[in-house]
């Protein structure tokens, strides 16, 4: 019990020390912020000052955990507005960009992408009705609503017959997709029992697809495990054709979609998949102290990064 007011203060004070980020003419907040005096800027990467919809979408669920540990209504209030404003914009062909100015309240770029920047935002929209004990309807219909435009949109087959998701640039396809992407297939799964009737089956078939999808960028390369980014273009069939995108990074975004595939249909295939990352992980991962990451998966002689990303204890072996 001691243990649980500790970590429940810890949270709170954490809440608390992060809510002058939201002190902007729209209420969307800032993406840094020094936690000792409260001063808050932008990522100076980010678009003419923008905070980035990854971020500031998918802070909805830990929130309004925070409002029910501390019984202070502020910081469900700060999320809803972030909600309110996300709900009433216009969004381009019903998709989401990545950028959106805190300042003037419009999007910055049209670049939309399941990958960084966008992916948690769709993520935490199905897992906040389902989170909610389904009476979050707001977020059951923008998930919804999102997936929608999304396959409209982003969602393509290969000439090979794989399926992808692109990304979306001012109406432009590029057509690659990121190891972050790889969440989506576990994502839709979720999502498919609560979709409408006709729905259903339809995207546990997208889900299956996609999982499919990336398993093929992982066996396409040397070592079994796949690359940050693999493409669709130029001949390029889930593989990565540039140097600076064949690094692994033990990110669990396709081990987690074999997961909630597993549950959700019990098809023996996906812990087998699973499995061949274990091994793919034991083989060219491990070191004396841990596990590294490695710089180009398409070769047996592996070059480690020397990094044991935090996600790796808290995500993929989990």
């Amino acid at each position: 019990m001691l243990r649980f007011r500790v970590f429940r203060e810890k949270a709170i004070g954490l809440g608390q020390k992060l809510l002058p980020a939201f002190s902007t003419p729209t209420g969307i907040p800032r993406g840094i912020i020094n936690l000792g005096n409260g001063l808050n800027w932008s990522w100076g990467w980010a678009s003419a000052g923008s905070s980035i919809l990854a971020e500031f979408g998918t802070l909805h669920l830990e929130f309004l955990q925070l409002s029910e540990l501390s019984g202070d209504t502020v910081f469900t209030e700060k999320v809803n507005t972030i909600r309110k404003i996300l709900n009433k914009i216009e969004k381009p062909h019903g998709l989401y960009p990545n950028y959106f100015s805190p300042v003037s309240g419009n999007w910055v770029q049209h670049h939309v992408s399941l990958g960084g920047l966008g992916d948690s935002f769709y993520e935490y929209l199905i897992k906040s009705w389902l989170m909610s004990a389904k009476r979050d309807d707001e977020a059951k219909d923008m998930y919804y609503e999102a997936v929608k435009a999304i396959e409209l949109h982003l969602i393509k087959r290969s000439p090979g017959g794989l399926t992808y998701i692109a990304e979306w640039r001012g109406g432009i396809l590029d057509h690659k997709m990121g190891h972050l992407t790889c969440f989506a297939a576990g994502m839709l799964a979720l999502g498919a029992h609560d979709a409408p009737a006709n729905k259903k089956d339809h995207y546990m078939k997208l889900a299956s697809e996609i999982a499919r999808t990336c398993h093929e960028s992982y066996v396409r390369t040397e070592t079994k495990l796949g690359p940050e980014v693999f493409r669709f273009d130029s001949g390029a069939e889930a593989t990565s054709t540039r140097l600076s995108e064949r690094y692994y990074l033990l990110r669990p975004e396709v081990v987690e979609s074999y997961v909630y595939l597993w549950r959700l249909t019990h098809d023996p295939r996906y812990r087998e998949w699973g499995w061949e990352i274990v091994q793919a992980l034991d083989k060219y991962c491990r070191t004396e102290s841990g596990f590294s990451g490695i710089r180009d998966v398409y070769t047996t002689t592996p070059n480690h990064d020397n990094v044991q990303q935090s996600f790796f204890m808290s995500e993929t072996l989990k």
